[in-house]
């Protein structure tokens, strides 16, 4: 006696999307700006800021790239070596030096053979360096916005800047971008 086992059907119930009617002006997609916090002015995190601000730019949103405490680094003109009005400012600038062709990276800087090879690996691989991608971003219309009080507390002007930087503000303007439609990116 030989027993055999007869094909059983089973049916396996797939979910399907719940049709919930959906409010005709909730088709639209609002609109959100970016804003980006740029805090960091190490290399690998001022190029994400500018990949990404340019990115969104190109996208057509609008960007702004809220700039303070390490991040202001980068927006020094890189011709400018020391910056400050006191002795404690001016050795801040010098054993950080300024200028976005600057930068050290967080980790295997290596006393600045790191940063070398990933501006060559940037060659390389036809990846544009933080410079190319903070001037397409001002062409695109990013706005950079300089931290009014990170600027007294390193004792920068504004001649110290780059070019096309906006007027300086305060903590409270950019709680209040937060809260009016921004996206935001901590870098």
């Amino acid at each position: 006696m030989t027993l055999t086992a007869e094909p059983v059907a089973t049916e396996v119930a797939v979910p399907q999307p719940a049709t919930v009617p959906v409010p005709e002006h909730e088709h639209e997609a609002s609109p959100k700006d970016v804003l980006i916090i740029l805090y960091s002015g190490e290399l690998e995190k001022t190029w994400a800021a500018m990949i990404l601000a340019s990115t969104s730019a190109a996208m057509g949103v609008k960007t702004r790239v809220f700039v303070t405490f390490w991040g202001f680094q980068a927006f020094v003109k890189d011709s400018k070596r020391i910056t400050g009005e006191n002795w404690m400012q001016k050795m801040m600038s010098f054993m950080q030096r300024p200028g976005i062709s600057h930068r050290k990276l967080s980790k295997m800087n290596f006393l600045g053979m790191g940063p070398w090879m990933m501006g060559r690996l940037a060659k390389q691989y036809h990846v544009a360096s933080p410079k190319e991608l903070l001037e397409a971003a001002q062409l695109m219309g990013v706005e950079f916005i300089p931290c009014q009080m990170t600027m007294d507390m390193f004792g920068l002007k504004p001649e110290d800047m780059i070019e096309g930087m906006a007027e300086p503000v305060g903590a409270a303007t950019v709680i209040g971008l937060l809260t009016d439609n921004s996206v935001p990116l901590f870098i």
